[in-house]
């Protein structure tokens, strides 16, 4: 488990941490980094690791139309990302936890394409992007990592789709529940016992569901043994019964 910091009582040094961030000692290491890295390389990236900085709840990390300057690993705690369109309409567009990078939407541009908002009290690594691609020169081995980390974002993005398109309600539902359990699963965490940081309104706009819908979805796997549920506490009770709901391979009927 990740032991949480206390968070300092000065609100100017709850969001601008002097810490310097090590990335043999963070136990996140091995989800950031490529397996069998030297040390000397982990060595080479601790010295162009800013900091860590801490980010207290609801605040952001960074807005959009931010310039580009940073990548953010997360240490501790979870985030959102979300864009607002011409109308005002917020629309999610992920959620990220420990071992996950964000800001890679800035760099073809240079400058931030969606706002990324702290879900609770949360730390981040600042990695300045113009040092790690002289690292990368260096290290080839970090380099295929970094783009096997940009597929893996880009095949989320297109789950993301597939979500927004032909699943059904309660299949988009599934979905979510199954991703969070191997997310949580990879980190040593239980994959049937977690919290769900975010809101049933931030897991609708998601999802692309009302809220009484995600309430709705929630008492309906209760009542078929999926899944009890306290407060935030989720404990799924047939895994593999809501992996085939959301593969497919089991249906039920459509909600009234």
């Amino acid at each position: 488990m990740i032991q949480a910091i206390s968070l300092p009582t000065d609100d100017k040094l709850l969001n601008v941490q002097t810490l310097k961030a090590s990335c043999a000692a963070c136990s996140m290491h091995q989800l950031c980094l490529p397996m069998g890295l030297a040390d000397a390389d982990i060595d080479r990236l601790d010295k162009i690791i800013g900091r860590r900085r801490r980010v207290a709840r609801d605040e952001p990390l960074y807005r959009k139309g931010d310039p580009f300057r940073n990548l953010y690993a997360v240490r501790f705690g979870h985030f959102k990302t979300y864009q607002v369109n011409a109308a005002g309409e917020t629309q999610i567009t992920g959620f990220q936890m420990a071992g996950e990078l964000l800001g890679m939407d800035a760099i073809s541009s240079e400058c931030h394409h969606c706002d990324a908002v702290a879900l609770e009290d949360s730390e981040v690594c600042e990695i300045p992007f113009g040092n790690l691609e002289e690292l990368f020169g260096q290290v080839p081995t970090l380099l295929r990592h970094f783009h096997r980390m940009m597929s893996n974002e880009i095949t989320r993005e297109q789950n993301a789709m597939l979500l927004l398109g032909n699943m059904r309600a309660e299949q988009r539902f599934a979905v979510f529940l199954v991703n969070k359990s191997a997310r949580y699963a990879a980190r040593g965490y239980s994959p049937t016992q977690f919290a769900l940081r975010m809101s049933r309104e931030d897991i609708g706009n998601y999802l692309g569901l009302t809220i009484e819908s995600i309430s709705r979805l929630l008492s309906r796997f209760k009542k078929m043994g999926l899944l009890t549920i306290d407060k935030r506490e989720v404990t799924l009770l047939d895994p593999a019964r809501l992996k085939a709901l959301a593969a497919g391979t089991e249906q039920c009927s459509p909600m009234a």
